[in-house]
């Protein structure tokens, strides 16, 4: 399963609750949903424990059935009908609407009074439209709905809470939607899903030790990459020595060094000073090697 249905279905294992809380969280199905219209309310799904939880939900928030169920082993997207004329208008009135005027879905802000209302409105609205990405692979998480003014509405909703989204146009959605990982932790929360909450921090914590790694191996390398080309250019100048007056000619000392570095190819300024006997510090093994390039430079 995806993230985001992992999501839904820890948000599902909450029990309905009291009839306000399933009433608002019937709510934010609805203006999320497929279709919710004078003619029809019709709820699509692919998740399990959501197909599972939309008939209790709409027993326990309007004391009635669905009009068309999906078959009960019928996996992949099942669709939830309901067209009766008279259950259609118990729907419209439990949020204010007049089944006989034109319909203009806005969001009835008596239904969402109640701390625990809005966190069951916008639980209902993500189980019917919302999505969110792994956070393995990015942060993004939005709500989708067919109509503008819900956007407008939700999106004040969510100021109101703290929340700081942001809205974009999808087609034929408006799309409110978060990119920031400690703000969709928050949300989810809120929402009920401390545990996918934790998954999002969990995501964030390893790229952030990932990319630390990364960095360190990256400097690593690139540190390996400086040692090797300084010590290519010692040795092509002490070569260089070594062919025109040869290394016999040099102090003691940068002799000494010389041959050090043509026995240690591959070492560092560090491990090189060690090696010298006695030894010396990092700084006077760098001062005898840059002699010796200079050294090389005047026999040019």
């Amino acid at each position: 399963m995806s993230f985001s249905s992992d999501v839904k279905t820890e948000l599902c294992r909450a029990g309905v609750g009291k009839k306000c809380c399933a009433l608002a969280e019937a709510y934010g199905v609805l203006l999320y949903a497929n279709s919710f219209s004078l003619s029809q309310i019709r709820i699509m799904t692919e998740n399990d424990a959501f197909a599972a939880r939309l008939p209790r939900l709409f027993r326990r928030a309007f004391g009635l059935d669905f009009d068309v169920l999906p078959p009960p082993d019928r996996g992949g997207k099942r669709s939830f009908l309901i067209t009766d004329r008279d259950k259609l208008r118990a729907v419209f009135s439990a949020f204010g609407y007049d089944p006989d005027r034109a319909l203009v879905h806005h969001v009835n802000l008596a239904v969402v009074e109640s701390d625990c209302d809005r966190a069951a409105f916008l639980r209902g609205a993500f189980l019917a439209g919302g999505s969110v990405t792994d956070p393995a692979r990015g942060y993004h998480l939005d709500l989708a709905t067919g109509h503008e003014s819900v956007c407008r509405e939700v999106h004040a909703l969510l100021l109101d809470m703290g929340f700081e989204p942001k809205d974009a146009v999808r087609g034929r959605n408006w799309l409110t939607y978060f990119k920031k990982s400690g703000v969709i932790e928050d949300f989810l929360t809120a929402l009920g899903a401390s545990v996918s909450a934790m998954g999002v921090m969990q995501a964030k914590v390893e790229k952030h030790m990932t990319n630390a790694m990364n960095r360190l191996t990256n400097c690593d390398m690139a540190n390996a990459d400086k040692v090797t080309d300084a010590a290519a250019e010692q040795l092509a100048a002490i070569r260089a020595i070594e062919a025109g007056p040869g290394l016999e000619w040099l102090p003691p000392a940068l002799q000494d060094t010389a041959l050090l570095r043509i026995a240690n190819p591959s070492c560092s300024l560090s491990d090189l000073a060690q090696l010298a006997s006695p030894p010396v510090s990092k700084s006077c093994m760098n001062h005898r090697l840059r002699k010796l390039t200079e050294i090389s430079r005047d026999l040019k």
